[in-house]
């Protein structure tokens, strides 16, 4: 399987209005963006939204974050590639023997999704890290627990673009990157902290970008769409 393809763009897909999401789906591309299902959306409609995103030609990205012990999580994404999704995660947070257990478990599946670690959210700064007991900057705790994730056979990390050049010239250019957090300037921060623009993303390392708020909340999620493609790949 090829790890990086196109389209590189991943829409998050961050609704609890099915009659929201169908028209989303209806003005999306699945040539220009995959789509991603979060917590919020999936807790909504439950697995049958992988089917209606399946249906409209579109590509998974299932943002659950798995962290429980090994033997739940690993069950977990079981299930989630036997429903075919293109792309899973994890929270690296979990332990090396939780993220080892996750890939031996999606390996027995006739898919082969891709398995990527969560790091830091881009919501969370150092200040947020204090509050945890945590005395890595974000940085150095980003940097670490990708290390795991590598060391645990994951295909790669969710991280912020401002620490992809690091893990990549670390980790080397196989492993995938998902940098969240991408605006344009024109664009609201909302609760991101650690935000940069798509072309700043790519030319730090990024593999997929993930872009919410900006297109869905768009006053035309086509056009804006079309604007984010056209930077990609310029």
């Amino acid at each position: 399987m090829q790890k990086v393809s196109s389209p590189r763009l991943i829409v998050a897909l961050d609704t609890a209005d099915p009659a929201k999401l169908d028209l989303l789906l209806a003005q999306l591309d699945p040539q220009l963006c995959r789509v991603k299902v979060g917590k919020e959306l999936f807790t909504a409609l439950g697995p049958s939204v992988i089917d209606a995103v399946h249906a409209q030609g579109f590509e998974l990205f299932l943002d659950l974050k798995y962290h429980d012990i090994p033997n739940t999580v690993a069950a977990a994404c079981r299930v989630a590639a036997d429903a075919g999704v293109w792309m899973l995660n994890v929270h690296a947070l979990g332990g090396k023997a939780m993220l080892a257990a996750a890939r031996e478990s999606i390996q027995q599946s006739m898919h082969s999704p891709l398995l990527i670690g969560v790091t830091l959210l881009t919501s969370m700064g150092e200040s947020e890290l204090i509050e945890l007991g945590i005395t890595l900057s974000p940085t150095e705790l980003v940097q670490h627990l990708a290390r795991l994730s590598h060391q645990a056979g994951l295909d790669g990390v969710v991280c912020s673009a401002q620490e992809a050049r690091l893990i990549k010239n670390e980790l080397g250019t196989d492993f995938v990157l998902v940098t969240p957090g991408i605006r344009l300037p024109s664009d609201a921060s909302h609760d991101q902290q650690r935000i940069v623009s798509p072309q700043q993303a790519m030319e730090n390392g990024a593999d997929f970008l993930v872009v919410g708020r900006p297109i869905t909340q768009a006053d035309s999620p086509a056009d804006k769409l079309r604007e984010f493609a056209r930077l990609l790949s310029s």
